[in-house]
């Protein structure tokens, strides 16, 4: 159960059971076929972000492919915590579908948003503004450590990072289109944590 071969089949299992799915759901979005102004973002963002994220993926996909691709970025990391990866990963898959499922067709990959967004406030969103950044982040943490890879880790956290950065953008377009509405929200629920309070 806890040699590499066994590893890398959880995970390739893991990804091949979401994958579909997310896919699916952003394929869906995208169904008006209306441009989204990715400059919007600014020119920082748009230069590290991407290649950030490409980068993490191209290490999994390696890994997925041929682990000792990886070997060079490898972590000595005892099997309970690589085991432990693997419950993070059934809980960061089912936060991502959930926050899918709840996003419907409002989904984008970036700040701005589309002629027909609405203000989704069900779902995870009751209690954090960003589930979907919460989901990836715990997909990439489980998956570096199945992995046990600190290149994999490394350029997920940095995703993250940038991403946690992007919000402050994302969240000023969000308060111009919806007004009131959306500061309302934004002040009754947490960026990436749920408020103490709201849990009560």
């Amino acid at each position: 159960m806890t040699d590499e071969h066994t590893f890398r089949n959880l995970l390739a299992l893991g990804f091949a059971a979401v994958f579909p799915f997310a896919l699916y759901r952003r394929l869906k979005s995208q169904a008006s076929g209306e441009p989204l102004d990715r400059s919007q973002e600014g020119l920082f963002m748009l230069a590290t972000l991407r290649p950030a994220g490409l980068a993490c993926w191209g290490g999994l996909i390696a890994y997925l492919l041929k682990p000792a691709w990886m070997a060079w970025s490898s972590l000595p990391l005892p099997a309970w915590a690589r085991l432990t990866g693997i419950g993070l990963f059934v809980a960061g898959a089912a936060l991502l579908v959930w926050t899918l499922r709840s996003l419907g067709p409002n989904l984008t990959d970036t700040v701005v948003t589309r002629k027909a967004h609405t203000l989704v406030t069900r779902g995870p969103y009751r209690w954090v503004r960003h589930p979907f950044y919460d989901s990836a982040a715990v997909l990439v943490l489980a998956s570096g450590l199945i992995a046990a890879n600190w290149f994999v880790l490394l350029t997920g956290a940095l995703v993250f990072v940038l991403l946690a950065v992007r919000t402050g953008t994302e969240e000023h377009h969000l308060q111009v289109r919806f007004g009131e509405s959306y500061r309302t929200y934004r002040d009754g629920t947490g960026r990436f944590l749920p408020r103490l309070s709201r849990m009560r």
